[in-house]
């Protein structure tokens, strides 16, 4: 399966400390919906090892860390309903690639692999 989505927020701006507890933010909570109503019901959920290949293109050409916006969008993966769980994936390929301003964008491949990694 593929698709496109928006570009995440980073890892650092997704959590929220309030006291002891540690929350998803607002704007994770809203990537997390915009993820469920682009994908959710749209493809099979994968229930066995799968392939994660990616292409990020941030919204400008501020440095950023390629693995600080990976697990919002593997959390939101498995929140719209494609996986059971992150821990499916055993494989990653991503890339940082050129900005495409104004909001930047996220190219997703996901494919179940057979055997084990």
């Amino acid at each position: 399966m593929k698709f496109e989505l928006p570009w995440p927020p980073s890892v650092n701006r997704y959590y929220r400390h309030v006291g002891p507890r540690v929350l998803i933010s607002r704007e994770g909570r809203k990537f997390r919906m915009m993820c469920v109503s682009r994908l959710g019901g749209h493809f099979p959920k994968l229930t066995g090892h799968v392939k994660l290949t990616g292409e990020f293109y941030p919204p400008d050409s501020r440095r950023r860390d390629l693995d600080n916006v990976l697990k919002c969008t593997l959390d939101s993966l498995v929140h719209a309903g494609l996986m059971e769980d992150d821990s499916q994936i055993k494989h990653i390929d991503i890339k940082m690639r050129s900005p495409v301003p104004p909001d930047g964008l996220v190219y997703i491949e996901l494919e179940e692999i057979q055997g084990t990694p």
